[in-house]
């Protein structure tokens, strides 16, 4: 299965259609993006529309500049999956997740983004490839020493050393855009605004 994923969009009606021509071209499966698809909840009109006109399967978090009920709002206008604190499966693989962020619109507690995590991956469970995606990153990896603003999530870290999933993609820390590490056996990815194609 081809996945494309991508994060950061805040609003960039340009850089939603260059990215849904690239997933396109490459015969991508499911679109997946890791929050703040909007700026401060403002400018979202045309960052899903470039993907739902080209028929492709699209699933995402909200970020830190997304609110809940926005989320809620594009997942029904444009029927899509809201991975926040919910899943699904395609292809034999699941998709599992938690959105916001520890400081931003609708901040969450640690503890709140962990049980948001684990309620999600109870119903992935069974299946072989299990995904994880969030918006923020999880605490004590590289991706933190590339910002001194935004902190890594503990809530993050607790839930991919307890669950080990095969992926965890995120984005939000902008700087560290295409970074690839490892917790334990899951691969930890920041995939940015550019964007990055996963086959699983």
């Amino acid at each position: 299965m081809r996945i494309f994923a991508a994060g950061d969009l805040h609003g960039d009606a340009d850089l939603a259609k260059k990215l849904s021509e690239k997933a396109e071209k490459e015969n991508v499966e499911l679109v997946l993006i890791s929050g703040d698809l909007t700026h401060r909840d403002e400018s979202w009109e045309y960052i899903i529309g470039p993907f739902k006109n080209k028929n492709m399967k699209v699933a995402f978090v909200p970020g830190n500049h997304d609110s809940f009920a926005t989320a809620d709002f594009l997942a029904e206008l444009y029927q899509i999956k809201n991975l926040h604190g919910r899943s699904v499966s395609y292809n034999g693989a699941g998709f599992f997740g938690a959105g916001g962020a520890n400081i931003g619109i609708e901040k969450l507690s640690e503890n709140e983004i962990f049980h948001l995590l684990n309620y999600s991956f109870e119903k992935v469970n069974y299946l072989d490839k299990k995904i994880m995606v969030t918006h923020v990153h999880p605490a004590g990896t590289k991706m933190e020493k590339f910002t001194s603003i935004f902190p890594g999530s503990s809530g993050v870290r607790k839930a991919v050393e307890k669950f080990q999933p095969d992926l965890l993609l995120c984005s939000h820390v902008h700087e560290a855009e295409g970074i690839e590490e490892k917790i334990g056996r899951t691969k930890v990815i920041n995939v940015g605004r550019q964007g990055k194609i996963i086959d699983l």
